[in-house]
C-alpha cells in the first residue's frame, strides 16, 4: 500500500493546460474507456503533393506535450514529404486519464495501429525521446513487421537508471520497490533485444538527466542494425539542429532504404 502507484507519481509529470499547437491538427482515437489525443502536421513537401511519403509516430519526453511540437518538427524534414503524429500519454493534455506508466505501452500500440490504417503502405518511423523512447521500443517489440524503423533520442532503461543512478542515496530501500513496479512494457533492454528494425540513436554527450552510460546499455542491447549520432556538447533536452539534423536526415534515408514495411 505504501508504494502503490509510487513510480507513476515520481516519474510522470502530466499537464493539461492549453498549449498553442500552431498549425497542427487535433484528432482523437479510442483507448480503453476514453481516448488518446493525437496532434498531426505535414511538412511543406507533403502539403504540396497532397500526401505524405513517410509517417513519423512521435513520443515525447516526460513533462512535455504533443501539442507543442508537430507543427514545428514537420519543417525539420525540409524536402521530405513527412506527416507527424504526436501522441499525448494518458492523462496528458486532452488524453483521458488516469496517468499511469502501465498505460503508456498499450497507448503507444493503439496509436500505432490507428496510424497504420491511415498510412496504408507508406513507411512508419517511431521516434521517441527520453521516456518516449521506452514507448517506441515497446511498439517495435510488439509490432515487429509493422514499421520501417526507430529513432531513439536519449533512451532510458528505467529500471537500471532508478537502481544505479538514484539507489545509492536511499540505500535502495525506495529505489528497489520503485524499480520493481516499472511495467514490463517499458523495459528498454528487453524490448531492444527483441527489436530487429533499423534504428537511429541520438545520444547527448552531456545528458544531465539520464547519464550517457545508461543510453549505451540500450544501444548495446539493440538487436537490429543501428546508426549512432553523437550529439557533442548536448544536454538532455537540447534540440536536434545544425550538423546533427543533417546527419539525422541522412540516417532516415538509410532506414528507408533498409526496410520494406508490411502491415501487421
Amino acid at each position: 500500500m505504501i508504494f502503490g502507484h509510487l513510480p507513476d507519481h515520481l516519474i510522470l509529470f502530466p499537464t493539461r493546460a492549453s498549449i498553442d499547437a500552431g498549425g497542427a491538427v487535433r484528432k482523437t482515437i479510442p483507448f480503453e474507456n476514453g481516448h488518446l489525443e493525437i496532434w498531426t502536421a505535414q511538412s511543406q513537401s507533403a502539403r504540396q503533393q497532397g500526401r505524405a511519403d513517410v509517417f513519423i509516430l512521435r513520443f515525447y519526453g516526460n513533462a512535455d506535450r504533443a501539442d507543442r511540437w508537430p507543427a514545428m518538427e514537420a519543417e525539420m524534414w525540409k524536402d521530405r514529404a513527412v506527416e507527424i503524429w504526436g501522441m499525448n500519454y494518458p492523462g496528458f493534455g486532452g488524453s483521458t486519464g488516469p496517468t499511469r506508466l502501465a498505460r503508456i505501452g498499450p497507448a503507444a500500440v493503439a496509436a500505432f495501429d490507428a496510424l497504420r490504417l491511415e498510412a496504408a503502405d507508406a513507411p512508419i518511423l517511431a521516434y521517441g525521446a527520453s521516456i518516449g523512447a521506452t514507448a517506441a521500443l515497446h511498439v517495435a517489440a510488439s509490432r515487429p513487421a509493422g514499421f520501417a524503423g526507430l529513432i531513439l533520442h536519449n533512451p532510458p532503461p528505467l529500471r537500471e537508471v532508478i537502481l544505479r543512478q538514484f539507489g545509492w542515496w536511499n540505500l535502495w530501500l525506495l529505489a528497489g520497490p520503485v524499480a520493481l513496479q516499472i511495467p514490463r512494457d517499458l523495459d528498454s533492454i528487453a524490448n531492444a533485444r527483441a527489436s530487429r528494425a533499423p534504428a537511429i540513436f541520438l545520444l547527448a554527450e552531456r545528458d544531465e538527466i539520464v547519464a550517457p552510460r545508461f543510453h549505451r546499455l540500450v544501444v548495446q542491447a539493440y538487436a537490429g542494425e543501428k546508426r549512432i549520432i553523437e550529439l557533442r556538447g548536448a544536454y538532455h533536452n537540447d534540440p536536434i539542429e545544425g550538423t546533427a539534423l543533417a546527419d539525422l536526415n541522412d540516417a532516415v534515408g538509410w532506414v528507408l532504404t533498409k526496410s520494406s514495411p508490411r502491415a501487421p
